[in-house]
């Protein structure tokens, strides 16, 4: 899943804004269309659609209007177009928000960080570099998702939810295998050795999953 699909014909303006919301960390996809747009949004899935309104072929009403009969997935329109008629327009057709360009980035910004706090915040867990959304269970970094095995997850999770705490072996045994579960103790070493592979650095000498010598681990 991408976080911001940004729908922009003019790609010297695509362009500044997706490097500057990649270097907030948020993964980034463009369209110069309204057919493209949609074509992203439809396989990929998007959390956020930052829209122009005059775009080639379909307009960027029919795309807002499009996306809206589908699903609530947040829709801030980013337009030159300025009169009244055309901002009622946009909140008709379903846009969460509309700005003027040329806009301020810091503004955009902003409400853009609002947006995800109010949407995603409790899906959300995140160490400042990595991301991990427990509703769709993914898990990027840098942008980039990372495959996890469905335990791997469930064990991430449960680390990021305890970050700074040390937990007991035996207590994250339980919590993501199960009391009554016919796995070994040892699958608790293997996983968090595979999960390190993924996220660390350096899995050989880790900073983000610390093992606590007579307890067990702890999410620095």
């Amino acid at each position: 899943m991408v976080d911001i699909l940004i729908v922009e014909d003019n790609r010297e303006l695509s362009g500044l804004l997706c490097d500057f919301l990649k270097g907030e960390r948020y993964s980034v996809a463009v369209a110069e269309s309204g057919e493209q747009a949609l074509a992203i949004y439809n396989r990929e899935g998007v959390k956020l659609v930052i829209l122009d309104i005059m775009l080639p072929g379909m307009d960027g009403f029919a795309v807002c209007k499009k996306i809206r009969s589908g699903g609530n997935t947040p829709i801030l329109i980013v337009s030159a177009k300025t009169a009244k008629e055309d901002k009622l327009n946009g909140l008709l057709q379903g846009a969460d928000d509309y700005i003027e360009k040329p806009y301020d980035i810091d503004i955009m910004l902003a409400k853009i960080d609002g947006i995800f706090k109010r949407r995603y915040a409790f899906d959300t867990l995140s160490d400042g570099e990595l991301f991990v959304n427990r509703a769709a269970r993914t898990v990027t970094k840098g942008g980039r998702e990372i495959e996890m095995r469905a335990k791997e997850f469930d064990l991430l999770v449960l680390l990021l939810e305890n970050r700074g705490r040390a937990l007991d072996k035996e207590y994250i045994f339980e919590q993501i295998w199960g009391s009554d579960s016919f796995s070994e103790p040892q699958t608790l070493t293997v996983h968090i050795k595979w999960l390190r592979e993924k996220i660390e650095e350096n899995p050989k000498h880790p900073q983000k999953i610390l093992t606590v010598w007579g307890v067990g681990y702890r999410y620095l």
